[in-house]
Formats: C-alpha cells, sequence, structure tokens
C-alpha cells in the first residue's frame, strides 16, 4: 500500500522544525546562563518547550502522510513518544549548558539524544493502529538513525559554542544553524517515513483516535498554530529575560565604571593622575617586602620645587596646575616601568624606586630629575625656569618603614632646601632634629600669633642734615618663651613658606598704626611709622583694603603711615605694581622701595610708581670702606633718586665714617646702629621725648618736602 504526502502539512514540519531549532539554541543559551537556583526552572520550561516542538514536527508530518485507508493512534504511545521528545531535550539542554563540553561528551550526547529521536519518531509510528504491522527498510532506517545522530552532534556543538553570544554575526549563524537543524530534524523524519512500508489489504483497529482527509488537515493546522504559538511565546519570554540582562549588564557595567572612577578618585591625584598618598603608602610597603625578600635596596625620593609659590601667586593658578602637570610629565618620563611617582599635594613629589643597587644609583636618577625639572617651559606667555630641591632615603640603610622612610627623605629635602636649593641630599640621622626643629617652630609661631607672643621694635629713621628723627620703622620680633627674642631672619622666612605671612603681616599693619596713633594722643612727638610689605602681602587683592581698615580702625592719619616693598617685589609685576601703588598713594600713604640697588627697576616704571623714598640696600653701606665701586653706587642711587624728586634713605650705617660719606653725596636720612638699634615701643617713645623736648613738631618740613617731591614729579 502506498501512501502520499499533502505539500502544505510537509512545509508546516519543516518550518515548525526550524523554529524548534531556533528556539532550542536561544533556550540553551538562556540555560547556560541562567543563575543555579533557577537554572532548574528554565531547564524544565525549555525541555517542555522544545521537546513539544520536536514532537510536534513529527507528529504534523505523519498526519502529512495519508493513506487510502483511515488512521487511528494508540493514545498512551503517542504521548509516550511526547515523553520521549521532552527527555530527549531536557538531556540535549543540560548538556549544552554545561560549561565544559569536550568532544567526546558531545559524541556520547548525540548518541543518547539521536537515539531518543529515533526512539520517539518510531514509536510514533508505532502508535498508528494498523494491521498487519508497518515493515521497515532497514538500510533507510539505519540512514534515519544517522541523520538523527549526526542532526543531534551538530545541535549539540551549536548549543555549546553558540550559547552566549548576542553580537550580529552570533545572531545571524544561530538563525543558520536553525535552518540546518530544522531540516536535518526533517530530514530524519521523512526518511523514517520512507522506511516504512504498509502491506497491501491492511486496516485499522478501533480503540485510538483517527483522522482522516480534512479532518487530519485541520488537526495539523491546530497543532502547528498551538506549537508556533508556544515556540513565540517562548521566543518572546527569552526576547524578555535577554533586554532584562541586557540592561543589568549594562547596569552593572556602568556600576563597575562607577566604582573604578571612585576607585582611582580615591587613590590618585585630580591634577596630575599621579598616585596619591593612599596608593603611594601601598606601592611603598610592596617595595619594602620585594627588598626584604630579595636581599635588594629600594628608595624614596622627595621631590618640591623652589619658590613655586612665588609662580603661582604672580602667573595665576592656572598656570600653577599647567607646571604641576608638565613637571609630573617630566618626572615620569625618568623612570622605570617599576618605580612609582605619585603627588602629595601642593609641588610635593615622591619617588619609589624599587631594586636599585646602591645610593649611588638613587644619585644618579635625582640628578636626572634635577636636570630635567630646570628645563625651560612656556607659561601664560612667558619662558619659565624652575628648580628643585631633592631628599633621598634607602631601605633598609635608613628605615625598613614607609612612614619613616617618606619622613626621612622629607627631612633631606627640607636640608636640600636650606642648603642652598637646586640639590639633592641623602637623609643623615642628625637632619631629624633640624625636622623637629622645623616643626615646632611652624607650630609655635602659629600660637604665637594667638597668643600675642608677637612685638615691634622700631628703629629712628635720622635726618642726615639736622640730626633729628624723622620716622620709625617698625621691625617684627618673635619672643619666644624660651628661647627668648627671635629677630625676623629665624622665622620670617618659615612665615613666608607656610602662608603665615599673610596673617602676621595684617598683625603689623594693625600693631604699628594702632601704636602711632597711641603716642599721638600720648603727646609723644609726630613720626611717622613705616611697615614693611611682605611680596605676598604685596600681591594680596584686599592689601588696599587692608590698609584702609587698619587707619580706620586706628583713626590714624593715612600721611602718618609709610609702606616700604622690596625692589624685586615691585618689579615682578611691574604693570599691576603701578595700579597698586596709585591705589595705596590716593589714601595718603607714603610709599618706599627697600633695598633699592639689589634688583633690576627699569626707571621707564620708577616714574610711574607714585613713589615718595628709595632706601638703599645695607650690603653697599657696609662696604664703602672697602669698595669703591659700593662708593659709586651710592653716590649714583643718590643722584637718581634726586632727579626723580625722591628723598634717600641709607639703612645699615653703623659708624661715622659711612654717615660723613652719605652726608657729602646728598643722602636725606639714614637708619642703624649708629643711631639707635631698634628698641621697643615705650624706649622708642622715651628717645623722642628726650630728643625733641618741647620743641614744635619736627614733621611739618618732612611732610611738605614730601608733598613737594609729589607735585615736582607729576609736572
Amino acid at each position: 500500500m502506498t501512501g502520499t504526502y499533502q505539500p502544505g502539512l510537509v512545509f508546516l514540519s519543516v518550518l515548525v522544525a526550524i523554529f524548534v531549532s531556533h528556539t532550542a539554541l536561544s533556550l540553551s543559551a538562556r540555560v547556560a546562563r541562567a543563575p543555579r537556583r533557577v537554572k532548574p526552572l528554565w531547564l524544565v520550561g525549555g525541555s517542555v518547550a522544545m521537546g513539544v516542538g520536536i514532537w510536534s514536527m513529527h507528529f504534523i508530518g505523519m498526519l502529512a502522510f495519508a493513506l487510502p485507508i483511515a488512521l487511528s493512534y494508540s493514545i498512551p504511545t503517542t504521548l509516550g513518544s511526547l515523553v520521549i521528545a521532552i527527555a530527549s531535550s531536557s538531556f540535549a539542554l543540560a548538556l549544552a549548558s554545561h560549561p565544559h563540553v569536550h568532544t567526546r561528551r558531545l559524541a556520547w550526547g548525540a548518541l543518547i539524544m539521536g537515539g531518543g529521536i529515533c526512539a520517539m519518531h518510531y514509536s510514533g509510528m508505532a502508535a498508528i493502529q494498523i494491521v498487519p504491522m508497518i515493515t521497515y527498510e532497514p538500510l533507510l532506517v539505519v540512514a534515519s538513525v544517522l541523520i538523527a545522530v549526526g542532526a543531534s552532534f551538530a545541535a549539540l556543538w551549536l548549543f555549546s559554542h553558540l550559547g552566549s553570544g548576542f553580537s550580529l554575526r552570533v545572531q545571524v549563524l544561530r538563525i543558520s544553524a536553525a535552518f540546518a537543524m530544522g531540516l536535518a530534524i526533517s530530514g530524519m523524519h521523512y526518511t523514517g517515513m520512507a522506511a516504512s512500508r504498509f502491506a497491501s489489504g491492511s486496516y485499522c483497529l478501533g480503540g485510538g483516535i483517527g483522522w482522516q482527509g480534512a479532518d487530519s488537515r485541520w488537526l495539523a493546522l491546530i497543532i502547528g498554530v498551538a506549537v508556533l504559538a508556544l515556540l513565540a511565546i517562548t521566543t518572546l519570554l527569552l526576547l524578555y529575560h535577554a533586554d532584562l540582562e541586557a540592561k543589568n549588564r549594562q547596569h552593572n557595567r556602568s556600576l563597575a565604571e562607577a566604582n573604578a572612577q571612585l576607585q582611582h578618585v580615591a587613590t590618585h591625584d585630580a591634577l596630575t593622575g599621579l598616585p596619591n598618598r593612599l596608593l603611594l603608602r601601598d606601592r611603598l610597603e610592596q617595595a619594602i617586602a620585594q627588598s626584604e625578600r630579595d636581599g635588594q635596596r629600594c628608595a624614596v625620593l622627595v621631590v618640591d620645587l623652589d619658590r613655586f609659590k612665588a609662580i603661582n601667586d604672580s602667573l595665576g593658578h592656572q598656570a600653577g596646575d599647567a607646571l604641576l602637570r608638565e613637571v609630573s610629565a617630566r618626572l615620569g618620563s625618568q623612570l622605570r616601568r617599576t618605580d612609582t611617582l605619585a603627588r602629595l599635594g601642593g609641588d610635593e613629589f615622591v619617588l619609589v624606586l624599587r631594586e636599585i643597587a646602591g645610593p649611588q644609583q638613587a644619585e644618579a636618577v635625582a640628578g636626572k630629575l634635577l636636570v630635567e625639572v630646570s628645563k625651560p617651559l612656556q607659561l601664560a606667555g612667558l619662558e619659565v625656569q624652575i628648580s628643585s630641591s631633592i631628599g633621598i632615603s634607602i631601605c633598609p640603610d635608613d628605615a625598613a618603614d614607609s612612614e619613616q622612610l617618606l619622613q626621612h627623605a622629607d627631612a633631606a629635602m627640607f636640608h636640600a632646601k636650606k642648603s642652598g636649593r637646586n640639590m639633592c641630599q641623602f637623609f643623615a640621622p642628625a637632619m631629624n632634629a633640624f625636622s623637629r626643629e622645623r616643626l615646632e617652630m611652624e607650630n609655635g609661631l602659629r600660637r604665637a600669633l594667638e597668643v600675642g607672643e608677637l612685638e615691634l621694635h622700631y628703629q629712628p629713621k635720622v635726618d642726615i642734615s639736622t640730626g633729628r628723627v624723622r620716622s620709625a620703622e617698625a621691625l617684627l620680633r618673635w619672643q619666644h618663651p624660651t628661647r627668648g627674642l627671635i629677630l625676623p631672619a629665624g622665622f620670617v622666612p618659615l612665615a613666608e613658606e607656610t602662608g603665615l605671612i599673610i596673617p602676621i603681616g595684617e598683625w603689623v599693619l594693625n600693631e604699628a598704626c594702632r601704636q602711632a596713633r597711641a603716642w599721638q594722643l600720648a603727646g609723644v612727638p609726630f613720626v611717622r611709622i613705616a611697615v614693611n610689605l611682605s611680596a605676598q602681602q604685596f600681591k594680596q587683592t584686599n592689601l588696599v583694603d587692608a590698609v584702609r581698615l587698619a587707619l580706620n580702625a586706628s583713626q590714624l592719619d593715612a600721611g602718618c603711615l609709610e609702606l616700604e616693598l622690596t625692589e624685586t617685589a615691585v618689579m615682578q609685576d611691574a604693570e599691576s605694581s603701578v595700579q597698586i601703588l596709585r591705589r595705596l598713594s590716593e589714601l595718603g600713604v607714603r610709599i618706599s622701595v627697600d633695598d633699592f640697588g639689589t634688583g633690576y627697576s627699569s626707571l621707564s616704571y620708577l616714574r610711574r610708581l607714585p613713589l615718595d623714598k628709595l632706601k638703599i640696600d645695607s650690603s653697599f653701606i657696609r662696604e664703602l670702606a672697602s669698595s669703591r665701586d659700593s662708593g659709586e653706587i651710592v653716590r649714583a642711587i643718590v643722584s637718581l633718586a634726586h632727579s626723580l624728586h625722591l628723598k634717600v634713605v641709607a639703612e645699615g650705617v653703623e659708624t661715622a665714617d659711612q654717615l660723613a660719606f652719605l652726608h657729602r653725596v646728598g643722602c636725606d636720612q639714614y637708619q642703624g646702629y649708629h643711631y639707635s638699634v631698634p628698641v621697643p615701643a615705650a624706649q622708642f617713645a622715651t628717645l623722642l621725648r628726650r630728643e625733641h623736648g618741647g620743641a614744635d613738631d619736627p614733621s611739618s618740613s618732612d611732610i611738605t618736602d614730601t608733598l613737594v617731591g609729589r607735585a615736582l614729579r607729576s609736572t
């Protein structure tokens, strides 16, 4: 008896096979990625969907086959074939989701899965209740088994190799594989069907379910639609979970990136991107551990830029930041991959050199760093050259503890600065005492400002022609509780380095104004008070306001205050200095240039500056007796000042011969030990009363001379 096929149902069975194959590939990927706690649920659900799909394909294929007689099927046997399909699918998904699938495992799995598919097919054929029983062509049966095993091997291989991909290439491969698998499964089915033989005169028994003609087509269509709907729902569920997974991956990726950024921020300097103190400590401890393990040395180099604050203040913080970035790049260019460069803050860098042969290697590296840092660079349109000071400590020679190594290298760096800058120094135990002393001085200086240990002494400025005191310079002193009276040279450099010079300078300005007014109220003969402004004070944007507030608070007339600035501070930014000094002059304050002759002044700017006095540096006065050049310089300064209608003050006058020379060259005033050392306020008041007695106010001629000088310079 010969059967025929309904083309529409054959096409539907192949379509179901392809759809099942694609769903199976997607399910294998989902099962492989599923967390352990939900993996069994996906395995069971996926096995049912995949098994029902494969069984449906075979059942539709059987319904597509028509004989001249009505066929009926055994319900238990038919359901048994469905169970076999689900079991085979479960085995395939379980095997494909295994993290490590080698060829041998695939081969055994293909035999088992192929056997399961064949069992499903031939048990489904056995469900046909026909007499006599169906016989089979052995060669075609073998061919169907080989196709089933081959298709199973290909499916398992594709499951294991395409299961976790999401790229376009993987998707294209997955669709192509689904077509190949669908055609292979269909080929196995129809090969098995071709192997079946129906004897002439066969008939079906009752007691089962049976269809004929249109009924079988409708049943196949219903099963096909139902299965396709099931597979579509499964696919949509897979797509939904894939979308959730993609969002979770994106969220996790964003979270990981955020954590990485936070970790980077926590361990790196924001300006230069170099490791900060936290990461430096970890790297240094690793270097120390390696040094102890391998019996080698490592070195710590602390690099501090010299006079960086001056550049930062004069060119601005943006230029300062650019300088720090450039220096970090230059330092990094001299290091090996195993070394570490970190920035501790400000202008201080730390280098950790691993596996060095000895101190000589560290010194050689330090020498290269000094040369590299000192190369000129462009900042804010200007060529700038900066130097550095380097301190070196060696592990284990100096210490075997990260904190001590850093402290020792820091102490050596400060010793290098103290010794002249632009050099490197190795740590020596004696430097610890210097570091402790410096720290104690810094803490003491902060305390001195709070508890009133600072005081002002006053040194007279004397008119050379009359011998009368015209004004006085307020000079800062620190009355230390244990060290006694400390002169400015002993603490002002530290105050400038730490930034304390700003609040200290404001205190000096206010105290000098207060004292001058107190003398006036007490009837002490009038003198003008001169106050030194540091270079850092002069750069403060609120300088004019600070002077105005000091005058208002003390109720002192502005004409009684004289501000002294060094020639270097004034000429550092001459154009800006012109504007600031003009505003101060508009208040009525007198302006003097201190240490004149030690810097470089442009005569054109000197004419534009609203100055009242030039002070000749004491170094020229001290060498008058031994150096003819010093005498000529003093003579030239006096002549220059008078040509600009400025008064001239010589400081550091200690002998009668020096005073006689100044008198001959026409110098206006002098100050120095020859007349009086700086004395406290009470002694200075006594000096003024004793000198002037009941004489008229000695200041009137000085004020008149100043006003006349200003008027002449403005013409």
